[in-house]
């Protein structure tokens, strides 16, 4: 098998992509994961990664700490090197398009391609857009998607936070730690995220809650300065002085690349990949694994059990051939 020839692309390297890497090349197939930024996708700005079974503080009988959890990017950083010492290799770049006949044909951006019997999908979803003026912006000047990136450039600053799932409340504990002045705004009139970290966060002296409330705008000069709010059930506009917004206004599957391809595989209105549950899509030999599959739990944990049932699948795929 030439350097260009493998048993099965993984397109994308976080948790899924990472687990089906070392499950797939355990299995002794010739694995290579392709990914355009940095191996770990969106578990590299968890802070701590405190729901992942076994993830936990340990303590000695004095109650010392003997062993803290992991942050996201340390777990990220144990996944890249569990895959390669598996024998996973890597590439680090965009994929333009992919063409079928008896064989994948994964098309990169360098102007090489990557030939494979099998191809797992697995490149997650990224942070949707406010789509109010003056958000792009100033992105990288105020407005951030990334807590864990960019928070200690707002020590003892104001910051609102925009969201009401998981991340939205997770990310505004987190900055809570750096500053007193907290205030987490969403568009409901409840937080949508589990009731454990909704009790944390309301009960957190740090952050301030507004409800029914929406950006209109994000204002400022070299930086973020103001933000226009609106309550959307009075409609009441007015304007409020910040050092910066961070943004959880949920994610955008990262599926448009299918388009560029030369079959049909099935998404749903979202964009998301549909498969079974073997994590199959409707093209025989693809399979989705992770945040871009349609499903209803989009966590770590369920992003790596996709990820090893994808490769298991794959690897008798590709057996029956």
């Amino acid at each position: 098998m030439s350097d260009n020839n493998f048993d099965l692309v993984i397109i994308g390297a976080g948790p899924a992509g990472l687990t089906a890497a070392s499950y797939s090349a355990r299995a002794n197939l010739k694995v290579l994961v392709i990914e355009k930024l940095c191996a770990g996708g969106q578990a590299l700005v968890i802070d701590v990664l405190e729901n992942y079974p076994g993830n936990v503080e340990q303590l000695d009988s004095d109650g010392k700490v003997i062993a803290p959890p992991k942050s996201g990017y340390e777990f990220a950083v144990d996944l890249h090197r569990q895959a390669e010492s598996f024998g996973a290799s890597f590439f680090f770049g965009t994929v333009n398009s992919i063409q079928k006949d008896d064989k994948f044909t994964v098309n990169l951006s360098d102007g090489t391609a990557r030939r494979a019997l099998a191809v797992i999908f697995a490149t997650g979803a990224f942070p949707r857009l406010l789509d109010v003026p003056g958000e792009k912006e100033f992105q990288g000047k105020g407005v951030s998607y990334c807590a864990t990136c960019d928070g200690n450039l707002f020590k003892n600053k104001k910051i609102f936070v925009v969201g009401g799932g998981d991340a939205a409340c997770d990310e505004a504990r987190y900055l809570s730690r750096l500053t007193d002045n907290i205030t987490l705004i969403h568009r409901r009139d409840s937080f949508r995220a589990q009731k454990a970290l909704v009790a944390r966060t309301l009960e957190n002296p740090n952050i301030k809650t507004r409800f029914n409330t929406v950006i209109k705008e994000i204002k400022g000069d070299v930086k973020v300065k103001s933000v226009i709010l609106s309550n959307v059930l009075s409609g009441e506009t007015y304007e409020e002085e910040t050092d910066a917004v961070f943004v959880y206004a949920g994610t955008v599957p990262q599926s448009s690349l299918l388009s560029n391809s030369d079959f049909k595989a099935a998404i749903d209105d979202g964009g998301y990949i549909l498969t079974d549950q073997k994590m199959a899509t409707n093209v025989p030999g693809l399979f989705a694994a992770g945040d871009v599959r349609a499903g209803a739990f989009r966590q770590v944990i369920t992003a790596a059990a996709d990820g090893a049932a994808a490769a298991h699948y794959a690897s008798e795929y590709i057996d029956a051939l």
